[in-house]
């Protein structure tokens, strides 16, 4: 019984609850009613995806650490980071702009990256803590805050219009946004929720295995 239960699910596209069958690697499922896929079994995904997460980890320091370019003209060279631009909009007083390029392309993507990390690494064991499920509702929250390829087409834009006025050296810092990007959109492709919440150890799932194991002990004791 509880076998079907954790298999029922509730289509995106039409609200029908509905059983998933077991799917082979590769394989979908879609709705009955509307056709909208409802999932889809994709091999090692667990595996897969920590890998391209702990890649997008690493590429993430080097985003905000390294120099996204260099500006050079009438002598001088100049070169700026993510974080260092933050600052320097807050020095000048604009603390909303910096507050919101601080929170969307720092704060929000490292917060995803940090969640997938613990999520993707508690449910190696089965069955996972039933906590996963509340960081895989905040890891859904926190995912479009990360605006990175927004920043990306900022910076694309102004190195059109600074490239008329000064010479441009690009950084090693903006070949890793361009790399983050890539790897966060990898992770969201491979990740695979459901197998993530079929591997979830729920409350009521441990008060109903007490109760039945309570309820064998009765039956001992009673000697039937």
């Amino acid at each position: 019984m509880s076998s079907v239960i954790e298999n029922i699910a509730a289509c995106p596209g039409c609200d029908l609850l509905q059983s998933i069958p077991v799917l082979p690697p590769g394989g979908k499922a879609r709705c009955p009613r509307c056709g909208h896929v409802i999932a889809v079994s994709k091999p090692d995904s667990l595996e897969r995806t920590l890998a391209i997460t702990v890649a997008a980890a690493i590429t993430l320091v080097v985003a905000n650490t390294a120099p996204l370019m260099g500006i050079s003209a009438v002598g001088h060279h100049v070169s700026t980071t993510i974080l260092g631009g933050v600052l320097e909009m807050w020095r000048q007083g604009q603390e909303i702009t910096s507050l919101l390029v601080a929170f969307c392309a720092i704060i929000a993507p490292a917060l995803y990256i940090g969640l997938m990390l613990v999520i993707l690494l508690a449910v190696r064991r089965s069955p996972a803590p039933a906590w996963v499920g509340t960081l895989m509702r905040m890891a859904e929250l926190s995912q479009p805050w990360g605006m990175a390829e927004v920043m990306m087409l900022g910076i694309l834009v102004a190195l059109i219009k600074i490239g008329e006025l000064a010479t441009l050296v690009l950084g090693a810092g903006i070949f890793a946004v361009g790399a983050l990007i890539v790897l966060i959109a990898a992770m969201t492709v491979s990740f695979d929720r459901h197998v993530v919440w079929t591997r979830i150890r729920w409350a009521d799932e441990e008060a109903q295995k007490m109760a039945a194991s309570a309820e064998l002990e009765d039956m001992g004791r009673s000697g039937i």
